[in-house]
C-alpha cells in the first residue's frame, strides 16, 4: 500500500499534515478520525509511516469472481480486516473483537466513531460502544483525527475525483485509564465517545449535530423519496388541464 497507493496518491493530491508527531513511533494506539469519504482510509495510512488497520464488510472479501478477488486482495493489501455483520450483535461485537486484536499486537488500529460516512459534511454524533470499549479494555490511547475536504475530492455522482489538496489534523491522544474495568458502564462509554467527538469537531471545524448519521441519511432520504412523489403529483395534476376541458 505504501508503495503502490500511498506514494502516488501523495504525489498527486499533496495532503498536507499537522500533528504528525503526536502518533507514536510504536506501540499500540487508536486513531479515531471523522469520516467524510471513502479515501479517508487511504489518504490518513498513506502519511503515516506505520501500518494502520480499519475494519471494512465481509462482502468486500467473499464476492465471487474475478472482479471479487480482486477486491478482496485490494482491501487485504490497504489492511482491512473483514467484519461478519451477520449475528445477534452484528458489526459492533466484529469490530470490537478486531479491534483489541490489533492493539494487542502493538499495531494501530483506525475507526470511524460515528459510525458511517457524513451525508453532508457535518460532524455527527458518536456511536457509544465500539471506540470507547476497545479503549478501555486495551488501555490503548485514543487520537483523534480530521479528515479535512476529502469529501470534495469525489463527490457523489462524480466518476473522476478532482486533483486538491486534503488535510489531515492529528490531535494529542486522549488518555482514558480513569475509566478502566469500567467498559460495560453505558454512561461511561458515552463520555468517553463524546470526549473524542469533541476533540475531532474542534481540529475539523465541522458543524456537530447531535443526532446519529445513519439517522440523518434516513431523513435525508425519506425527504428526497417525498419530493419526487410530489413531483409526480404535480405532473399528473398539470397534464389533466384546467376543469372541464
Amino acid at each position: 500500500m505504501k508503495v503502490s497507493i500511498g506514494g502516488p496518491l501523495k504525489l498527486a493530491f499533496r495532503p498536507w499534515v499537522e500533528g504528525l508527531e503526536n502518533v507514536p513511533a510504536e506501540g499500540p494506539a487508536i486513531l479515531a478520525s471523522n469520516h467524510l469519504s471513502f479515501s479517508d482510509s487511504f489518504f490518513l495510512p498513506a502519511v503515516l509511516d506505520r501500518k494502520v488497520t480499519f475494519i471494512a464488510k465481509a462482502e468486500y472479501f467473499t464476492t465471487p469472481g474475478v472482479k471479487g478477488r480482486l477486491t478482496a486482495a485490494f482491501f487485504k493489501g490497504v489492511g482491512q480486516l473483514p467484519v461478519d455483520r451477520s449475528g445477534a450483535r452484528g458489526a459492533g461485537e466484529a469490530a470490537i473483537k478486531s479491534g483489541i486484536e490489533v492493539l494487542e499486537r502493538g499495531e494501530l488500529f483506525g475507526i470511524y466513531p460515528e459510525g458511517t460516512r457524513s451525508p453532508d459534511g457535518r460532524l455527527y454524533r458518536g456511536k457509544p460502544g465500539g471506540l470507547a470499549r476497545v479503549a478501555l479494555a486495551t488501555g490503548a490511547p485514543v487520537i483523534p483525527v480530521a479528515m479535512i475536504d476529502t469529501e470534495k475530492i469525489q463527490p457523489p455522482g462524480k466518476v473522476v475525483p478532482k486533483l486538491m489538496r486534503p488535510g489531515i489534523r492529528i490531535g494529542r491522544p486522549l488518555d482514558f485509564s480513569r475509566y478502566q474495568g469500567m467498559e460495560h458502564d453505558r454512561f461511561v462509554l458515552r463520555a468517553v465517545t463524546d470526549e473524542v467527538m469533541y476533540e475531532i469537531m474542534k481540529l475539523s471545524g465541522q458543524e456537530y449535530v447531535d443526532i446519529y448519521a445513519t439517522a440523518a441519511k434516513r431523513q435525508i432520504a425519506e425527504a428526497a423519496k417525498a419530493e419526487k412523489q410530489a413531483q409526480k403529483e404535480a405532473q399528473k395534476d398539470a397534464g389533466k388541464g384546467p376543469a372541464g376541458s
